[in-house]
């Protein structure tokens, strides 16, 4: 068995540590409520989307987050630490604090690892103490944001990749290491550790666990 420290638990965030709709959702309403993100912004969003049709995907959505193109990093940042503690604090799993704690405990290494932009992920992996964290990380030019995710997104195969990438960096044993995770773009990193775990599953993922003998876990 490989020693702990070379033991990564990785950890997806959306409906996994914090259950439910994506958190990114609930940040675009609090910033229409400060007036940072208006109508026009969820029009270009919604082009975005239907540029992109067929096929039906989201991805776009993903990669290019309208709803921030040319809005001040300042002023956007500013926002986040509020919205944090007033929308996503109370909504973290009981469960998934649990399950980090054991493997904090077992000396494996605890990574965050999730498209959502970094800038929403940053305050809950210092309010959990996660010190390894990939997220998705915005371009900004000139005091602002462009809009569009800097390559490599860790989405889908990008987590996978990513993963693979920090296993050669710090010497970690994928083979022995976990994954938690919800949905068909995890399924790429739950396929390259020796201990996947699906976490209240979504669309198609209850029935590829059972498939492949993954435990499968309900977190609220």
């Amino acid at each position: 068995m490989a020693h702990g420290s070379r033991i990564a638990a990785f950890f997806d965030l959306d409906n996994t540590i914090v259950p439910g709709p994506a958190i990114e959702y609930r940040y675009v309403r609090a910033l229409r409520r400060q007036g940072l993100v208006g109508p026009m912004d969820l029009v270009r969003s919604a082009a975005a989307l239907l540029r992109n049709i067929p096929p039906w995907s989201f991805d776009p959505l993903r990669r290019f987050k309208a709803y921030l193109a040319g809005k001040s990093v300042a002023a956007v940042e500013a926002s986040t630490r509020n919205f944090f503690l007033e929308q996503v604090c109370s909504r973290i799993s009981a469960q998934a604090r649990s399950a980090i704690e054991a493997h904090r405990t077992s000396g494996h290494r605890v990574i965050l690892l999730t498209g959502s932009p970094e800038l929403i992920v940053e305050p809950l992996a210092i309010y959990l103490k996660i010190e390894q964290v990939v997220a998705g990380r915005l371009e900004t030019r000139d005091g602002t944001f462009t809009g569009r995710m800097i390559e490599p997104y860790p989405y889908g195969q990008g987590k996978r990749l990513t993963a693979e990438r920090l296993a050669a960096e710090q010497d970690l044993n994928l083979a022995a290491s976990f994954m938690y995770g919800d949905s068909p773009g995890d399924l790429p990193i739950l396929e390259a550790v020796g201990h996947p775990h699906v976490v209240n599953p979504i669309r198609g993922m209850r029935r590829i666990a059972r498939q492949r003998g993954w435990p499968i876990l309900r977190w609220t």
